[in-house]
């Protein structure tokens, strides 16, 4: 029975010839060389689930665009059914008072626009006014089938076109819109003024070459 020196390890023999290293037990062999492999699976992977949110994100951002293009259109169409729902209940208002202002306007040509009947009527004009209403149809101004409504018509032989010489009822616009065309009696040319200008006209330039031929021909003799 051996006695074992404290403080010493036993080591393995080594053969004679052998260096240090041949000593030390080698280790497993590793297996890095299978790394890079899953590593390519791996990015592979994140890359395919990359493109599919961005797939996704590019999906969500265009159904947004789309709604709120959709909204956008939405807010116009309602903005413009308003405004229009509230032209036409302005006009409607406005074409029932049409006749009260003509009473106001006939009651002012003839004088008695007076006391608290003014008042009253002066701050109707000055309301419907600030609602958008607008007279229109003077005396003198060419007539417009379009804003004009001809219930008498005559011949005169002071005008070069059709005319409005008289206004009987005004007319109403409230914008661009006309809620009551302007009543009036038109005068045409007289058609025998028109024919006697004409022949006037025509005659001036024969009858020149003859008071020339008087005033600077030679005198014989």
């Amino acid at each position: 029975m051996t006695e074992e020196t404290p403080g010493f390890e036993e080591k393995p023999d080594v053969p004679s010839g052998a260096t240090p290293e041949d000593a030390e037990p080698k280790a497993a062999p590793s297996k890095e060389g299978a790394a890079p492999a899953g590593d390519a699976n791996q990015t592979a992977g994140l890359v395919a689930q990359l493109d599919q949110v961005r797939t996704a994100l590019g999906e969500r951002t265009a159904d947004l665009q789309r709604l709120q293009a959709e909204y956008q259109n939405y807010r116009r169409r309602v903005e413009r059914d308003r405004i229009a729902v509230k032209e036409i209940a302005i006009a409607n208002l406005l074409t029932e008072l049409l006749p009260v202002l003509d009473d106001i306007g006939r009651a002012r040509e003839h004088g008695e626009f007076v006391g608290g009947f003014k008042s009253v009527g002066e701050s109707l004009e000055t309301v419907a006014a600030k609602m958008g209403l607008q007279q229109f149809g003077k005396e003198g101004e060419p007539f417009d089938p379009t804003i004009h409504e001809a219930l008498m018509h005559s011949y005169a032989p002071d005008v070069t076109e059709t005319t409005c010489v008289a206004i009987l009822q005004p007319g109403y616009r409230i914008g661009e819109r006309t809620i009551r065309p302007a009543r009036v009696a038109v005068a045409e040319p007289q058609p025998g003024a028109q024919t006697v200008k004409a022949e006037s006209s025509d005659a001036a330039p024969a009858e020149q070459p003859a008071d020339d031929k008087e005033s600077g021909g030679p005198e014989e003799g």
